[in-house]
């Protein structure tokens, strides 16, 4: 990452005011990663779409999210890190209040991927300026402060969205995001320490131009195939194929290039290419199974958005405890002994949870497999994340931690995608929840069985990934690993 000089007068700001102002960025940020997911529903109501179509309402904002944060060293030295953080929150407002005021699903989707693009900035800029702000006596516990985000956005998010869906408008969960950002702007403006900018390295942009692109249209193909039934067809093998193409040119150039936008060499290393394989197989299935919890409770329950998003708050509750209390025990427990513990405590949650998933189910029992669910989540999550770049130089482990950041974002979005077009294919209905939009309380209760029977077998894909990330799991080490320091 490029080097920024801070001005005198930066040197009187407050750490710990700095971190707040940046916590409550992030907070937005990460409320709109997971609002949405109750709304999935009535957006497919208001935009008469299917689900292979409104799930890239989040799939092109987790795959927007991923696509800046590698050019995000590149852009703090060109612009400053303050600059860089103000532009974003103020881009993240406007897309919000385009996404509120989209017309049809696909100005929707277009602006949930300028959303996606902005918010994908706020946390690594966010990181740079506190570790610019606060002396090494303060660093740790001031980071952890920005973790707050990760534990409020997804605990309050689908409450706040259901709210506003039920009650007021499904375009107030982005409309709300205007007089957040408006307050953010105000407060940085004020908090955040001045930087000047120094002129970064090259920026990869063959690389750039490979990935985004290609990730996009293999979702896509991935997406046509559920909604067409099938592969073998030109409107799907096209797109997949042209997607892998260019996911295996940016693979190559990201291993042979001298200044790479992802330096994936860093892989090399056994543990850290285990742990990014972990990484890869559990968020696929742990992120992808979120889309479909609001949903269960609202088709097949025929719950409010409001009550389905206060079901899921065991989950996120359990998650963000859990989280809190993994950072120090990976520090004290060898990743090869700590984390098959914790991915089976989530496969446990997911497989009792799968089990009793009918269209009767007691909400009682749910929300008790939920809570292991969470746990096993936010104990492995960070943790792996923390052993991937634990071997890697010092001098490799800024790229390391993007690696890795493209790695969850891009699983989240796969499993995000293939659970939604999974869930659309196999429910018993023709035409799939659109229909089911119109149908009386009589007609869904007769469908009912079988179409939770359609969320039981697509659950069945959170578990399966769950349990193969367990292979990786056992190939880390089982004795404390040393940090590098050269």
């Amino acid at each position: 990452m490029a080097t920024t000089t801070i001005t005198p007068a930066s040197s009187t700001a407050d750490p710990v005011r700095v971190a707040l102002v940046l916590v409550v960025g992030m907070i937005m940020a990460t409320l709109d990663q997971t609002i949405v997911n109750v709304a999935i529903n009535r957006l497919s109501m208001e935009f008469d779409a299917g689900l292979g179509t409104i799930q890239w309402v989040a799939t092109g904002y987790s795959l927007a999210l991923g696509a800046v944060v590698p050019a995000s060293a590149w852009l703090v030295g060109r612009f400053g890190a303050k600059r860089l953080y103000l532009v974003a929150i103020a881009a993240f407002a406007i897309g919000s209040v385009l996404a509120g005021s989209a017309w049809n699903i696909q100005s929707l989707i277009v602006f949930r991927l300028v959303q996606g693009a902005s918010g994908g900035l706020l946390m690594p800029v966010a990181m740079t300026i506190l570790l610019r702000a606060a002396g090494p006596e303060r660093l740790g516990r001031l980071m952890s402060t920005l973790g707050l985000a990760v534990l409020v956005g997804p605990l309050l998010g689908p409450v706040i969205g259901g709210y506003l869906v039920d009650e007021i408008s499904w375009r107030w969960m982005f409309f709300i995001n205007l007089p957040v950002g408006a307050l953010v702007l105000v407060l940085a403006i004020r908090v955040v320490p001045d930087d000047v900018p120094e002129m970064p390295r090259a920026l990869d942009i063959p690389g750039l131009l490979l990935m985004s692109p290609g990730l996009a249209l293999l979702i896509y193909g991935v997406t046509a195939a559920g909604e067409g039934s099938g592969f073998a067809t030109p409107a799907v093998l096209a797109p997949m194929l042209t997607g892998a193409g260019l996911i295996a040119a940016f693979a190559r150039r990201a291993l042979t290039a001298p200044a790479p936008l992802l330096d994936l060499r860093v892989l090399g290393n056994r543990t850290t290419g285990s742990a990014a394989a972990l990484l890869a197989l559990f968020a696929c299935g742990y992120f992808g199974s979120m889309l479909l919890l609001p949903l269960y409770f609202q088709v097949v329950r025929g719950e409010s958005a409001l009550l389905a998003g206060a079901l899921g708050i065991p989950f996120a509750l359990a998650s963000g405890a859990t989280m809190q209390v993994a950072g120090r025990l990976i520090d004290r427990i060898p990743p090869g002994r700590y984390l098959p513990v914790s991915i089976t405590v989530a496969l446990t949650g997911f497989l009792l949870f799968l089990v009793q998933l009918d269209a009767d189910a007691p909400y009682w029992a749910l929300c008790a497999t939920m809570l292991l669910m969470g746990a096993g989540g936010g104990g492995t999550i960070m943790p792996v994340i923390t052993t991937a770049t634990r071997p890697l130089h010092r001098d490799q482990q800024a790229a390391g931690s993007t690696v890795l950041n493209m790695i969850s974002t891009t699983s989240m979005a796969i499993g995000t995608a293939v659970a939604s077009v999974t869930l659309g294919a196999r429910i018993p209905v023709a035409g799939g929840i659109q229909t089911m939009h119109g149908m009386d309380p009589a007609r869904r209760a007769e469908v009912a069985p079988g179409v939770a029977e359609a969320f039981q077998h697509t659950y069945l894909i959170a578990p399966a990934l769950i349990t193969l990330s367990l292979v990786p799991a056992l190939l880390l080490p089982r004795r404390k690993i040393r940090p590098e320091s050269t």
